[in-house]
């Protein structure tokens, strides 16, 4: 098989949570272990950072993946999902795997993978962690695919873990509470493993206490902590900043750490700087309020639930505010979700006044343009409708004047069908 088919075997013979949502989530990690052992344990070369949350665990993942590549080591980035190619989903140093080891990795496993039945997700794990071991990385940043106990990374043993945020996502495999989802994501904390906790609610705070006390795990809250760092941030959006403190607080127990395994960062504040003043270089990181024209002002935004869109209203409202007012600027969005969302609450947060075009992502899990218009009005929402994001884009390109500001997002996927169609690879998969 060649590239294309490859990836097209892969979506086929494992369905894909981005593809078929539920019907492709697979908890439990005893497909996953059947890989791991079949591949010769590979986690267990190099050294890792697992990466959990309900939003932020993106962006704080090529983030700290960044920091420990600016200090001169050779680092690999699992993330999902991807927003172009496959091949974002697994970097060194911020280079895509190359399409070879993707062709050679399945040609040589699928014979022993196909008896196993295993999901998409378990497989791109498995080619991941087998990569890095491959390519000799001295430590990787693995980022939860959903939840953490069950999550197939959960067969890693980290220097580091991280927990983000909490809210309601993924309600129907999580749990229907916040202390029953804190739980599940409080599965990655490991004995003896010192956690950073980003955010914490009432409900979700002892959650995590009492799990890192019984597994003796130092436990660190980053809301406890503020620090101070300034410099320029290549991330641009309001719910960065709680990135940052994430991340910050992250710094002085995995010093400690790397210092355990004999390795020492010198001028460790000036590489931080510097990491987070070029995220997107360094790593290839992209969606996370993009910023893709100025006159007019076009950004993208790949937030998609309750929680990430209590920062991007704010935001699109405020920078939209801070625009020249010359009498005719106009907000404009292309907007559309997928079903496993609440979009009647995020509905609520829009900007009125702003002129949508709602559209719907090329994934069968998006809600129909149409629908997504009919609960609008039920918001004093007002817009168009069109059957795919590129279409909705070029129209509310051509309705833009130089002093208008577009903006494209709701959902992960909008984002993706958007850079895509801006940005075609030549293996565009």
């Amino acid at each position: 098989m060649n590239y294309s088919e490859t990836i097209d075997y892969l979506y086929s013979a494992a369905p894909a949570f981005t593809k078929v949502g539920a019907a492709a989530y697979k908890p439990g990690l005893y497909t996953t272990e059947a890989l791991d052992k079949h591949a010769g344990h590979p986690h267990k070369e190099y050294l890792t950072v697992h990466v959990a949350g309900t939003n932020g665990k993106g962006s704080c993942s090529h983030t700290l993946a960044a920091i420990l590549q600016t200090a001169g080591m050779k680092v690999g980035l699992y993330t999902s999902p991807h927003l172009i190619s496959f091949r974002e989903r697994i970097k060194v140093n911020g280079k895509q795997i190359s399409e070879e080891y993707i062709v050679n990795w399945v040609e040589r496993n699928k014979d022993f993978f196909e008896t196993l039945s295993p999901s998409f997700f378990e497989l791109t794990t498995a080619m991941a962690l087998e990569y890095f071991r491959d390519c000799g990385v001295d430590i990787a940043v693995i980022e939860v695919g959903l939840g953490g106990r069950l999550d197939c990374t959960n067969i890693i043993t980290p220097i580091l873990s991280v927990i983000t945020n909490i809210s309601f996502d993924h309600t129907q495999f999580l749990g229907n509470t916040l202390e029953a989802i804190a739980s599940e994501k409080a599965g990655i904390i490991k004995p003896g493993v010192p956690v950073v906790i980003g955010e914490t609610t009432p409900e979700t705070r002892h959650v995590f206490q009492e799990k890192a006390t019984a597994l003796n795990a130092p436990i660190h809250f980053a809301e406890d902590s503020k620090f101070m760092l300034d410099g320029d941030f290549e991330l641009k959006g309001l719910y960065q900043e709680k990135n940052r403190q994430t991340i910050l607080n992250c710094l002085i127990p995995l010093a400690r750490q790397l210092k355990a395994h004999g390795i020492n960062i010198s001028n460790a504040t000036k590489k931080v700087r510097y990491a987070m003043a070029h995220v997107c270089e360094l790593t290839g990181l992209m969606g996370r309020w993009q910023t893709l024209n100025s006159k007019p002002l076009i950004i993208c935004d790949t937030g998609h639930n309750v929680a990430g869109w209590e920062y991007l209203s704010k935001q699109i409202t405020e920078t939209f505010s801070s625009l020249p007012e010359n009498g005719n600027k106009t907000l404009r969005i292309v907007f559309g979700m997928v079903d496993d969302k609440d979009i009647n609450h995020v509905m609520e947060m829009l900007p009125k006044e702003a002129r949508y075009y709602f559209s719907q992502a090329e994934t069968h899990r998006a809600v129909p343009a149409n629908t997504v218009a009919g609960i609008a009005t039920t918001h004093f929402l007002t817009g168009n409708t069109y059957d795919s994001v590129p279409k909705a884009y070029e129209a509310a390109l051509n309705d833009c004047t130089p002093d208008d500001m577009l903006f494209i997002g709701g959902s992960s996927y909008v984002v993706a069908d958007l850079l895509t169609y801006l940005h075609p690879y030549s293996n565009n998969l």
